[in-house]
């Protein structure tokens, strides 16, 4: 059996990737594609279902999506990871455990991701007012309270605040196809 392949979708909350994602899953499945979308919003319902955010449980929730990212992929399965995954050692330890590893970076300004995450009416699972209960110190968010940690090395980077999400989706399939599927 042939191994799938993972893209961890990575930026700021509000950078556009559970949206993407969802576009990304829609083209792949035109192209006879399929995959499956393993959302930190999701999972932590099921894992942390009273979160409180806080570096130990971040640890928890992010280990469980690269156990469960592994063992699908070990398994066939393609994985989208749409997670913040806010350090870089969640990310990497992916890296590390998952054979055909992509990383896409969301790259987007603090302050478009604020005003998006205000308006948003979709929220994917994700809770509502992150950002507006983190500058009033309810809660802490990457960005504000806790770092979020740029990849250095990413496989690909797109500004999301210049591209809409069919563009950035096709980017994600054109890397996907050059380095998995060529």
């Amino acid at each position: 059996m042939r191994e799938g392949w993972c893209v961890w979708l990575t930026g700021l909350p509000g950078s556009g990737k559970s949206t993407v994602a969802k576009v990304l899953i829609d083209k792949l499945m035109n192209n006879g594609i399929k995959a499956q979308i393993v959302s930190s919003d999701e999972l932590r319902k099921v894992v942390t279902p009273v979160p409180k955010y806080t570096e130990e449980e971040r640890e928890v929730v992010y280990g469980t999506i690269v156990y469960v990212a592994r063992i699908l992929t070990k398994n066939g399965v393609n994985v989208i990871i749409d997670a913040t995954g806010n350090r870089r050692r969640y990310r990497e330890k992916a890296r590390e455990e998952i054979n055909n590893f992509m990383e896409v970076y969301f790259y987007c300004p603090l302050e478009t991701c604020i005003k998006r995450e205000s308006r948003r009416i979709e929220t994917f699972q994700a809770p509502k007012d992150i950002y507006k209960k983190a500058l009033e110190g309810k809660s802490t968010v990457p960005g504000i309270g806790v770092p979020y940690e740029e990849p250095l090395n990413p496989e690909l980077r797109i500004d999301t605040e210049k591209l809409n999400p069919d563009a950035c989706a096709e980017k994600i399939l054109d890397l996907i196809r050059r380095q998995i599927l060529k």
